[in-house]
């Protein structure tokens, strides 16, 4: 990866929602002027690294991330997507075959970060990429909710013929730091592998915005996640929302200064131009070690595990 990845990169996975109330994650309304309003303000801020994945919506969300970069020149932003091992077809090829699906959703005839989605068969799908990376259909690799063994067998794969694996995704917020506890961070830091954390507001969980007296819309799959646990989590909202009035920005973008500090780069799932403007406070504050101890230390003290169902322990 190079030194032009952004601080933040930005997460599509609600724009793969249809709009329609329960068609969805989200249930998101968008509109494809707002979806551009938030690429144009994002783009002029320096946040121009786009993630996104086949399963979003089962390509929707490449579709329509597509069109709201339409006018754009491709060297003025990033794609990042998806090979997922449980979408693979039939054929010679699945990985290329599902990468040419996505090209041809994203409008481009390359991706500048591709990810294996999953570990389903670490040794099976990685050496597929090989060929992808020489042709350059694919700038680097990524592997996403993959363990340290994992990470390193596809970094050998990679490794025979001269590639590596240069980023990797995983879970990680101030609730679920397995990547960190399981040297992951430390490995990345150690051999300059960029380290994407998502779920760094976990889903809205983490913004503030959430209490017991004022919950996540009931039905959603959020809520039946994250509104048992809000009374744990008061301490350490309260604290984050503190912290942050001191700076003029709310917990959400406390939460997300805090994955910066960790030395990671948080995917952030944007939906609204006004999202850009939290980024920009984010990336702006500087947490002092005592307070990146202290929000740490109340997120042990909350003890809720928000490992998601495709997860497994790191």
């Amino acid at each position: 990866m190079t030194s032009r990845t952004p601080a933040v990169a930005l997460g599509t996975w609600a724009w793969g929602d249809s709009g329609e109330v329960g068609d969805g994650y989200f249930g998101s309304r968008l509109t494809a002027s707002g979806l551009r309003e938030v690429v144009e303000k994002a783009q002029s801020n320096g946040f121009t690294l786009w993630d996104t994945a086949v399963v979003y919506g089962m390509g929707h969300s490449e579709e329509v991330l597509a069109q709201a970069l339409k006018g754009f020149s491709r060297t003025e932003y990033q794609l990042s997507t998806k090979f997922t091992p449980q979408l693979a077809g039939d054929g010679d090829d699945p990985v290329a075959d599902m990468l040419e699906q996505s090209l041809d959703r994203l409008g481009t005839d390359y991706l500048d970060l591709y990810w294996i989605h999953n570990p389903a068969d670490v040794a099976r799908w990685t050496p597929l990429l090989i060929p992808l990376l020489r042709r350059g259909r694919i700038k680097h690799v990524g592997v996403s909710n993959h363990t340290m063994e994992e990470i390193a067998l596809a970094d050998r794969i990679l490794g025979e013929a001269g590639f590596r694996v240069e980023a990797v995704q995983n879970h990680y917020s101030l609730l679920y730091r397995s990547s960190e506890r399981a040297g992951i961070l430390e490995h990345c830091r150690a051999h300059d592998v960029r380290f994407f954390s998502y779920m760094v507001l976990e889903q809205g969980a983490l913004t503030g915005r959430y209490s017991p007296a004022h919950p996540l819309p009931e039905g959603s799959g959020r809520a039946a996640v994250y509104n048992g646990i809000l009374p744990r989590l008061q301490a350490l909202i309260e604290r984050m929302g503190a912290i942050g009035a001191d700076r003029g920005a709310p917990a959400a973008d406390v939460a997300t200064a805090w994955a910066i500090a960790k030395g990671t780069t948080p995917i952030i799932g944007v939906t609204k131009a006004a999202h850009i403007d939290g980024l920009v406070r984010a990336r702006g504050i500087e947490l002092a070690d005592e307070e990146i101890a202290e929000l740490e230390t109340l997120a042990d003290v909350a003890d809720v595990d928000t490992r998601g169902s495709w997860e497994h322990d790191m």
